[in-house]
């Protein structure tokens, strides 16, 4: 008798515009913790109750570039004065022992992540996005936060503008609803990513 298929893990790499229920999403997906939330390494000094290895590698700025240097990111970037960066060899023995990943980044680290040639991470791959349903539903969201001012709400949806345009170059686009439709639209591409016969051995 032939022994159970095996299926490799599946690398969701999940990006959204601000405000366009990312956050939100995430909280409901670690109820269920049926995945790997990525640990990203960053320079930034841990913040009160932040706990290395859990919230963040925290790392400094000469050990960052080295790493860097001998490219063990799948993607890094620097936002406001700090580097952050996805480590390629813990995402890959997660990958190799049939554990999914799930990566919360921004559309950058996205194509950065897609540019990599790495079959194991070609073949795993699969990325959302999370669409706002209209621009003034966003604005809106960004409003009822109550934690942004007026010129910092105005940048927020200029960018959000410009993060939109690249929704074409993922695999799934969720047009998000309410915090329910949106964990059960993700649900679905989860169930159905994980069926796949492809990703059998």
């Amino acid at each position: 008798m032939e022994s159970a298929p095996f299926r490799q893990g599946i690398l969701f790499v999940l990006s959204a515009p601000s405000a366009a229920g990312k956050t939100t999403l995430i909280q409901g997906l670690r109820r269920t913790p049926d995945f790997v939330f990525s640990v990203s390494c960053t320079t930034r000094a841990p913040r009160a109750g932040e706990v290395d290895g859990r919230e963040y590698h925290f790392i400094s700025g000469d050990e960052f570039e080295r790493r860097a240097g001998a490219g063990d990111f799948l993607e890094h970037a620097q936002v406001h004065a700090h580097r952050y960066g996805t480590l390629k060899a813990a995402t890959l023995e997660h990958l190799g022992a049939g554990r999914d990943v799930l990566l919360d980044i921004d559309i950058a680290g996205a194509r950065q992540i897609r540019a990599i040639d790495d079959r194991r991470i070609r073949e795993s791959l699969v990325d959302v996005f999370i669409m706002p349903p209209t621009p003034v539903e966003l604005e809106r969201r960004l409003r009822v936060r109550g934690t942004e001012s007026e010129e910092q709400i105005q940048l927020r949806l200029a960018n959000a503008r410009e993060e939109m345009k690249a929704w074409k170059e993922y695999r799934y686009c969720i047009l998000s609803g309410t915090p329910e439709e949106d964990l059960d639209r993700f649900r679905s591409i989860m169930k159905a990513e994980r069926t796949r016969s492809s990703r059998l051995v």
